[in-house]
């Protein structure tokens, strides 16, 4: 068995940034840039109102000033006429300012009667304009080195990007083995359970930002096993669920060697998840889960996102975050464990507090869970109040 951290090395080491392709701005939404969008213009184009009231030149702003009115600017409508000293011009949020070298002062802070303004005997130096190139200038490059949000999109809409460099999706088979798996919907014989890993695993590679094909069940013989690969056939990574220990109908790790595996490790030393294996097939990478539900849950955490994360042109570190131990819990033993836990506020740094129970084979507790406290292996007994780490859920 390896540590943890060894096997996500190794992990890491078989994959690589994939190429990139050019998406249309409104394909963006969780996409990966792959090199720097470049803002086609300023923004804002001009000095602009960011009020509704009165523009007026600097030298008219004084106290009790009495100024004409005479013009109006709009957003997408600004003012072009003749200027001269004692005139004000009704400006709007957004609209141009009608020269440089003024100041908006605010419509509510005004007497207005008829076609002339009275300025107020204190006057505020907050011009109330928002000058050219405030929030970017033609030229200036964007590349946040994350998935983009909808935030994004819009700052990139703004920039007259039209088209984006984005790293292509890979590309995620999921195969769920054994022959004691049957589909949602159907109905399981005597001997039978529903199979749930193909849905959380596939589940977790959209949310990193695959896509995902799911495989029909491979059943625990080998040529059932060689036709489901063989549908996994272009694909970047090969996700197996069960079939990777060692027992008689264990078949995943032969047949796979077989078909050219080289494997990089079988087997960490944690808890839930201890028969993972990872290597190379041909052109995909292969990434064999635990076939129980909980450990391949821990396993995508652990190792599936940033196995993507580094597929996509990301940074795939995962710096566990800290909270305070709301229970005592005992040494780990020769494994690290991840265990199923609740995260609650605390007054300085969260509470987090694991489940009584940690059987592997128990979904409702997973789906309870909001974090997993990390447990290093080797740790000794530890307090409640204890800082400790954890992954959120």
């Amino acid at each position: 068995m390896i540590p943890v951290e060894e096997a996500l090395a190794k992990v890491l080491d078989l994959v690589r940034a994939l190429p990139s392709e050019r998406v249309a701005l409104r394909a963006g939404a969780g996409r990966v840039l792959a090199a720097p969008a470049v803002a086609g213009l300023t923004q804002p184009p001009f000095d602009a109102s960011a009020m509704d009231g009165y523009w007026l030149a600097a030298a008219d702003h004084r106290p009790g000033a009495v100024l004409r009115v005479d013009g109006e600017a709009a957003a997408g409508r600004g003012y072009t006429g003749p200027l001269a000293p004692g005139q004000a011009v009704r400006i709007f949020t957004g609209a141009p300012t009608p020269a440089p070298a003024g100041v908006v002062v605010l419509q509510e802070d005004v007497t207005r009667a008829g076609e002339t303004i009275t300025l107020p005997a204190s006057l505020s130096a907050n011009p109330n304009i928002r000058p050219r190139g405030q929030d970017f200038t033609e030229g200036m490059a964007f590349f946040p080195r994350r998935a983009l949000t909808p935030r994004d999109l819009g700052l990139l809409a703004a920039m007259n990007v039209a088209e984006l460099e984005v790293h292509r999706r890979p590309v995620v088979a999921i195969i769920a083995t054994g022959d004691e798996l049957v589909m949602p919907g159907e109905a399981p014989g005597p001997d039978q359970i529903l199979c749930s890993n193909n849905f959380t695993l596939a589940a977790a590679a959209e949310a990193a930002g695959a896509e995902v094909r799911m495989l029909p069940i491979a059943r625990d013989n080998e040529a059932s096993l060689r036709m489901i690969f063989g549908l996994a056939e272009g694909v970047d990574l090969i996700v197996t669920s069960g079939g990777a220990s060692v027992g008689a109908h264990d078949l995943v790790g032969a047949v796979a060697a077989d078909l050219g595996l080289e494997r990089a490790f079988w087997k960490i030393a944690m808890r839930p998840g201890k028969p993972l294996m990872a290597g190379r097939m041909g052109g995909a990478v292969l990434l064999g889960m635990p076939g129980n539900p909980v450990a391949a849950l821990v396993c995508a955490k652990l190792f599936l996102e940033p196995m993507l994360a580094a597929m996509q042109g990301l940074a795939p570190a995962r710096t566990p975050l800290r909270a305070r131990l709301g229970a005592a819990t005992g040494p780990t033993g020769p494994r690290s464990h991840y265990m199923r836990a609740r995260l609650e506020p605390g007054p300085d740094l969260p509470m987090i507090t694991p489940f009584e129970s940690q059987d592997s084979a128990q979904m409702m507790l997973l789906a309870e869970a909001n974090a997993l406290l990390i447990r290093p292996l080797g740790d000794g007994p530890r307090g409640a109040g204890e800082i400790v780490e954890y992954l959120p859920l």
